[in-house]
């Protein structure tokens, strides 16, 4: 069936337009105005924009920590994104070590299809790197996977420099994309167990135990081991001044870095830590919150175009049975903070709303530049011919407040509790089909994982 949206105006990175858009087989058919309508059915997007389907390039929607499993799995989590413009997932797949890469790629499978109400891809984590994995590589691209992410802080996920080179020569030469969560974790582990020793247990610690310096001199040594390597490389949730200013330098030097910052990093900071009553332990993520001061370096990162991306890092523990397990030992509170909802509401209002970014420099941070990073362009990440109609309708005269009481997300807590927004999802359209209406669920479980493919010649 035929679908026109009427009235509204299509917003790309590049500009706004008010232009009619033809919707069939899944696929935006034309663009402009007075398109025929013959047998179609008309949406009526007076006052609203029109805008691509979110992408959200960072998310544990269904995790083991080894010792708890997330609030949210691919049913809840996709719900909750999907309801509030985010038609496309990118979530992180972890393999057990001394398995294969393959057999981590049907377990993501087996989780997230005919569950996930939003298309879907992954990250795959390379927590060991040897022959085997080395061969492993070209596989994942060949099923579509074309980007991987590597720690250099936790034990239980981290590899050795020597390691991370020789990944990246490999992520190299089949022309994919790596992002490294960048803490010196050496560092962080002797700080935390300084601090226990000093019997200081409580959330405050957390971040004491993950200073600024930890960020920036991981970043600096990941961008002088990827400029070894020769590969273009991404930085997940960047969190602080000094580790942008070492990404601006080596940019200077013509080194091709992407960055991702999260909103919980532009809009929360580091005082949260010491609310009464445990409350602190909500907030406990990695990196942490930072303080006013590097929000600010962000914020003005992301206004000048410095930070590509903005995700969210979604990994969420309920607070009453699963924060409070380290009640007693603040490295034992298992870290992370839920977003996958409330990513674009919170960028709106925060950004768009106040005049700090444009329009079209939201589209591009929450879609247009990560489908162009992560190989999905121009099928998602643009409203043009022959690109997947996930469209949003965007009202940007509503207004809300964010509360757990009606949170979608299935996690007991929001980390935005009482944030008053403008802006919302009158509709989402994911391939075309109305999937929600004003954050409710219409038809759910309609995703789908998405092939992605490397250009030839990159």
């Amino acid at each position: 069936m035929k679908t026109v949206f009427t009235g509204g105006i299509v917003v790309s990175s590049y500009g706004c337009r008010r232009l009619d858009v033809l919707v069939e087989d899944e696929k935006i058919a034309a663009l402009g105005n007075d398109l025929d309508a013959t047998a179609a059915r008309i949406v009526d997007a007076a006052g609203c924009y029109l805008l691509p389907g979110f992408i959200d390039a960072h998310t544990h929607l269904e995790l083991n920590n080894g010792r708890t499993d997330t609030a949210d799995n691919f049913t809840t989590g996709s719900i909750a994104a999907v309801c509030k413009g985010t038609t496309t997932v990118i979530d992180m797949a972890t393999p057990e070590r001394g398995h294969t890469l393959k057999e981590c790629l049907a377990k993501w499978n087996r989780m997230a299809e005919g569950k996930s109400s939003c298309d879907y891809n992954y990250h795959m984590s390379l927590i060991e790197f040897n022959e085997a994995v080395a061969k492993e590589i070209p596989e994942m691209v060949a099923a579509g996977v074309t980007s991987f992410k590597m720690y250099m802080a936790y034990d239980n996920l981290r590899t050795t420099d020597a390691e991370l080179y020789e990944a990246m020569k490999a992520i190299q030469k089949v022309g994919g994309m790596l992002g490294v969560h960048c803490e010196n974790g050496d560092l962080v582990n002797a700080l935390q167990a300084q601090f226990l020793r000093e019997g200081k247990t409580a959330p405050k610690y957390h971040p004491l135990s993950r200073p600024n310096a930890l960020e920036a001199e991981a970043v600096n040594r990941y961008l002088m081991i990827a400029n070894e390597a020769g590969l273009a490389v991404n930085i997940v949730h960047l969190s602080t001044r000094e580790a942008l200013e070492v990404v601006l330098r080596a940019r200077k030097n013509g080194q091709k870095v992407f960055v991702e910052t999260c909103p919980q990093y532009l809009l929360l900071d580091d005082h949260l830590y010491d609310s009464p009553d445990f409350e602190g332990a909500k907030y406990v993520c990695a990196p942490p919150l930072r303080s006013i001061q590097d929000q600010q370096a962000l914020w003005q990162g992301v206004i000048h175009g410095a930070i590509d991306t903005i995700s969210t890092d979604h990994c969420d523990f309920n607070f009453a049975s699963q924060k409070t397990l380290g009640k007693n030992d603040f490295t034992q509170i298992p870290g992370g903070l839920p977003g996958v909802e409330t990513r674009a509401e919170l960028l709106y209002t925060a950004g768009v709303a106040t005049g700090k970014i444009s329009i079209e420099q939201f589209v591009a941070l929450l879609s247009e530049n990560i489908a162009r990073q992560f190989h999905l362009y121009p099928q998602k990440g643009v409203l043009a011919v022959g690109s997947d109609a996930d469209i949003v309708l965007w009202d940007p005269n509503a207004n809300g407040v964010i509360t757990a009481q009606t949170q979608l997300q299935h996690v007991d807590y929001s980390a935005y509790e009482g944030f008053q927004t403008v802006g919302a999802a009158k509709a989402v359209y994911l391939r075309g089909q109305a999937i929600s209406e004003n954050g409710r669920l219409l038809k759910g479980q309609q995703g789908k994982f998405v092939f992605r493919k490397i250009p030839e010649g990159k």
